[in-house]
């Protein structure tokens, strides 16, 4: 599975206390299902689970991980802002108030990868398929707290 890591990277490059501190990030997978299909001779199949992000004694605000959230979403599983029912579930939080000035937050996102097996000559090709590339020809600038912010995230 590859999305869980992507979203550690993007959560530990665009937020200026996971930066300093990577060890209050925390990426675990729960519920997980392998979908595949009965079709003989096909081995391709999808992960889905869910991705639960913790952050703790996190002392910004939450939009700062809710927005590179957001934009990672729509490039890389975009039916979860699309389609209304599965934005009625697919990206939840909750979150305890340590104190006056941090808190503990938990994120959920219901995630899907596409696994494509195909068999060669010499054993099988396994592909891990991208989503359908996001492109709303608009250019966009992604601001946070006032702050541009460069997209996608560099080091």
């Amino acid at each position: 599975m590859n999305k869980p890591n992507q979203v550690r990277e993007l959560l530990s490059k665009s937020v200026a206390s996971l930066k300093q501190n990577p060890d209050r990030l925390h990426v675990f997978i729960e519920d997980g299902n392998i979908a595949a299909t009965a079709a003989l001779g096909n081995l391709s199949y999808e992960y889905q689970f869910v991705c639960v992000i913790i952050v703790t004694d996190f002392n910004e605000h939450a939009d700062n991980i809710v927005i590179p959230l957001l934009g990672w979403i729509a490039q890389h599983q975009p039916e979860l802002i699309e389609n209304p029912e599965l934005r009625k579930h697919g990206f939840q939080f909750k979150a305890e108030l340590l104190n006056h000035s941090t808190f503990d937050l938990e994120i959920k996102l219901k995630l899907t990868e596409r696994v494509k097996v195909t068999e060669q000559s010499n054993g099988l090709n396994v592909e891990h398929l991208p989503e359908p590339i996001f492109n709303d020809d608009i250019d966009w600038t992604l601001y946070t707290n006032g702050v541009e912010t460069p997209w996608p995230p560099t080091a």
